[in-house]
């Protein structure tokens, strides 16, 4: 699943998180004098750094400050699911390159979320004392511990066990319904072999009632979207073969990845394409949608 909008979407919700995630309680519960349902502390935005091609996951900025404090310091966050032996370095190259962009910012951490501490992140010793300052949260350790806030739990869904899934999400709607969005969304993405129906009744509210909440209709309104695009490129290619008589599979699955405005310009300029040569060019012009 894309984890990195996921989480994206949990931090939007709740900046409050970061805050306990920084105190690290022994326990699941919000650290004291945290309400997390009302932390208005921090807000959160996803920069990229062009000069070298980069967006890191996310930058909480304590409200009403770019220096940062030693209570609300500027959190760098990364969410890292798999494998990647070049993690360490880009992550000490993206932060101090965030840094040499943002020279205001005098206190600052880093915060990493893993699915567990068993990932291969590549060496340790080249960066040892950059990466001894990481706070690093496994979201299975997380996820073992009792009595957790809801928007806490939230951040461990994606590693739970799928039989787990309804109840968890039950439990922290009833807590946080201003979660629903970010509920609903990972249960679309766990269990996406079941129809949209199905995975609105494990949350365990009435289907009526859930057609209408904003959530669901944001999700249902992206599957409308996607089932447009679907059968735009399906039609596209339709096309392409009668004309041309066959399309090569690389073509039609650069035409299967096409964006919907792409493909519905793809259906007026095929009409003057004169060979498939003509298709390849267009697709060459277009390969940045």
């Amino acid at each position: 699943m894309n984890t990195d909008r996921w989480f994206y979407g949990v931090f939007q919700s709740a900046p409050g998180l970061i805050r306990w995630l920084l105190t690290r309680p022994e326990r699941g519960e919000a650290a004291e004098g945290v309400p997390l349902e009302i932390d208005r502390q921090y807000r959160f935005s996803a920069p990229e750094l062009k000069a070298g091609s980069h967006r890191l996951d996310g930058v909480l900025w304590p409200l009403g400050s770019d220096t940062g404090s030693e209570e609300l310091p500027v959190v760098f966050l990364e969410v890292q699911m798999r494998a990647d032996p070049g993690f360490h370095h880009r992550l000490a190259a993206q932060t101090f390159r965030f840094l040499q962009l943002h020279p205001r910012i005098e206190h600052w951490r880093v915060v990493v979320i893993t699915p567990h501490k068993r990932l291969n992140l590549g060496p340790v010793a080249p960066l040892s004392s950059f990466l001894e300052a990481v706070h690093w949260v496994s979201l299975d350790e997380l996820g073992q511990q009792q009595n957790l806030d809801a928007a806490i739990d939230l951040l461990t869904l994606p590693v739970r066990p799928e039989p787990e899934l309804g109840p968890r999400c039950r439990r922290i709607l009833a807590q946080r319904k201003d979660l629903e969005t970010v509920v609903l969304s990972i249960l679309f993405e766990r269990f996406s072999q079941l129809s949209r129906e199905e995975i609105l009744m494990i949350v365990g509210l009435p289907l009526q009632e859930l057609r209408h909440t904003r959530a669901v209709q944001e999700i249902l309104e992206e599957g409308r979207e996607a089932g447009r695009q679907q059968e735009a490129a399906a039609l596209a290619i339709r096309l392409l073969v009668r004309r041309f008589g066959s399309l090569d599979q690389a073509s039609r699955e650069r035409l299967a990845s096409l964006s919907l405005p792409r493909l519905e310009q793809l259906a007026e300029d095929l009409l003057d394409f004169s060979a498939l040569g003509d298709l390849q060019g267009w697709l060459a012009a277009n390969k940045g949608d």
